[in-house]
């Protein structure tokens, strides 16, 4: 959507209130032993207090409240009975409606002590979503997000998955445009102020290569490395971008 509204505006600033919320919460509840299925409820009960819907349940019939993908997960994993064990690396995904507004917004957690390249590989996907904010802003082409994404990415030593990138938000959970993690010279839309995006770097340790599990949902990395993923709702003005789903 773009926001033309000061209504529109305090509507967002809600619904990422209450994402980053539900992220703080099921950040704390990450700990080894508990299920996904657990850390999904801990988010739940602070989406109800709230007043607020699950988005990707209301508008895809997704089987969970947020998205939680362990290691090889890459995204859209699916809450259930699975443990954590100390040194997994995982990603929460979470997305909420609020009186008919839409924000989104991710985090990778490792759970204890993990493996130096699971703490590298969640650091880059941070990095790289703070190198694509400075292109993030009116006047600029959809596709240097995707570059300034690449070009960290690669320096790290790390992929791209180009199978799944950023996207427009506001009114659904996915909307125009779509934002790639990389170069791509289709997307080639020029950022407005008031537009509100996700910008998302997924990113996979030994290959960008990916596939849908059998469950339909989760995507995972096709040689079994691992995944990080890190994601704001931002508007876009002509400076920079307005996170609506931070601290």
């Amino acid at each position: 959507m773009s926001i033309k509204t000061p209504e529109e505006l305090e509507g967002m600033k809600a619904a990422g209130r209450i994402v980053r919320r539900m992220l703080e919460a099921m950040k704390s509840a990450a700990r080894s032993g508990a299920t996904t299925a657990e850390l999904d409820a801990v988010g739940a009960e602070m989406m109800r207090d709230h007043g607020a819907r699950s988005a990707p349940a209301l508008v895809y019939g997704f089987p969970g409240v947020s998205c939680i993908s362990v290691n090889d997960e890459i995204v859209h994993g699916i809450p259930g009975k699975r443990r954590l064990r100390e040194g997994d690396l995982l990603k929460l995904d979470v997305t909420i409606e609020k009186d008919g507004f839409m924000a989104d917004a991710a985090e990778t957690v490792v759970v204890g002590d993990g493996s130096q390249i699971g703490q590298r590989l969640a650091a880059c996907a941070q990095s790289a979503f703070q190198q694509a904010l400075h292109t993030a802003r009116a006047g600029n082409r959809v596709n240097e997000i995707g570059r300034a994404v690449e070009a960290e990415v690669r320096r790290s030593g790390f992929f791209v998955v180009h199978q799944l990138c950023g996207h427009g938000i506001g009114r659904t959970i996915h909307e125009k445009p779509s934002v790639p993690n990389f170069a791509d010279p289709q997307a080639r839309e020029v950022l407005t102020e008031g537009l509100v995006i996700t910008i998302e770097p997924i990113i996979a340790s030994q290959s960008s290569r990916a596939f849908l599990a059998r469950d339909g949902w989760t995507m995972r990395t096709a040689d079994r490395g691992l995944a990080a993923h890190h994601e704001h709702t931002l508007m876009i003005t002509k400076d920079e971008p307005l996170i609506l789903t931070a601290a």
